[in-house]
């Protein structure tokens, strides 16, 4: 075994940048950016729709992409990956899986269980019901035979059904973000923005997704007294702005894809961040994160998932049923019309991030959590 100084963790996911840009990838490259503070090597295994086989040589990891042979579900499968995975495990002193992603599993049981490994479970499988019926076996010989399941948060820990039906006790480690990470826009994109938009608007910015809970918010808007701003793409985009147009919705601006300085800038002019999410899919809610650095107002909606960890009822923000048009248009019109209560709440959920969810905070839990995995 190596020493402390040289510690070496393969990270194992579905993804990672350049291909996509989720929040487990941004999890991802903040843990692994902290870890390299620590003298960690970092490698990240994930699959890519490029037909070769590359390694990026990145500032925090080098990352090894295999091209995707097949997708069961919307789990891509690798057998290169499968291949070269034994590899990549005896380089390894400890390898860290990410949940839920079937084709780990399947890494673990057949290269991986002689390694001492760990688990963060980012969120229950909610959408594929039918093959949860075929998986779930594998899914619990994966999860109980690790060194450590993570959970994100205690709330998801507490409402979890798998997570409470494991042989071994779980911990948990929230994800984290720093600011370098996120940095302030440009007054001249801010003034852009301004000019464009105005201030003092809701704000909504994230993947378009099924589970996003955008529907609710598309239907709220004609209750408020306020612009509604949607930043983000995905699947869901015309189905959203077709219902917009169905409900004769005028005060509701999409903007499509944004970038992290146009982000920044809308965060800085929006009077409260909404993120109205319905299904548990959504199981902690990065973008809450981004709201909270940046001293916003959150509206969540209670699932039993990390969201309501992250924002606090009357305290750093407000937190709503799901899929409630008229309470969700209730909590933004009230934060909308007390900039004082909103002003009160954004410093509570900077503090709160301060506090809890600084990506230094979350890259200092996992390298001691590997070394008591290690025994060192």
């Amino acid at each position: 075994m190596t020493g402390a100084s040289s510690l070496r963790v393969l990270h194992v996911y579905k993804t990672y940048f350049p291909d996509t840009m989720g929040g487990i990838e941004k999890v991802l490259l903040q843990l692994t950016e902290g870890l390299s503070r620590r003298n960690v090597r970092n490698r990240i295994l994930v699959l890519s729709p490029n037909p070769t086989p590359s390694v990026i040589v990145r500032s925090e990891a080098e990352v090894f992409r295999y091209p995707i042979t097949f997708q069961v579900a919307s789990n891509p499968f690798s057998w290169q990956a499968w291949k070269c995975f034994p590899e990549h495990v005896t380089w390894a002193d400890i390898v860290h899986y990410q949940f839920p992603w079937p084709f780990a599993d399947l890494l673990y049981l057949g290269h991986g269980r002689k390694k001492p490994s760990v688990v963060t479970y980012q969120s229950d499988i909610v959408r594929q019901k039918t093959w949860m019926k075929i998986y779930r076996p594998l899914m619990f010989r994966f999860l109980n035979s690790v060194d450590r399941v993570i959970a994100t948060s205690p709330d998801y820990q507490r409402t979890s059904e798998v997570l409470a039906q494991l042989g071994n006790e779980t911990e948990v480690i929230p994800n984290g973000l720093d600011d370098a990470n996120c940095p302030p826009a440009s007054e001249a994109r801010v003034a852009h923005w301004r000019g464009s938009l105005g201030e003092g608007f809701g704000l909504f910015v994230g993947v378009l997704r099924y589970y996003k809970g955008l529907e609710t918010l598309v239907l709220a808007a004609s209750h408020v007294r306020a612009r509604i701003v949607i930043a983000g793409d995905g699947p869901e985009l015309d189905r959203l702005r077709a219902l917009a147009k169905a409900e004769s919705v005028t005060n509701l601006v999409f903007l499509g894809h944004v970038s992290e300085e146009d982000k920044a800038a809308l965060l800085k002019l929006a009077s409260v961040f909404v993120f109205p999410s319905h299904l548990r899919s959504e199981a902690f809610g990065m973008s809450l994160i981004e709201a909270a650095m940046h001293s916003k107002p959150m509206i969540s909606c209670e699932i039993g998932s990390g969201m309501s960890y992250i924002n606090k009822h009357n305290v750093t923000g407000l937190v709503v049923p799901p899929e409630v048009p008229r309470a969700l248009a209730s909590a933004i019109q009230l934060l909308v019309d007390n900039p004082r209560l909103a002003k009160t709440m954004g410093s509570a959920a900077r503090m709160r991030y301060q506090a809890l969810f600084t990506g230094e905070q979350m890259a200092n839990s996992y390298y001691s959590l590997y070394q008591r995995v290690l025994g060192r």
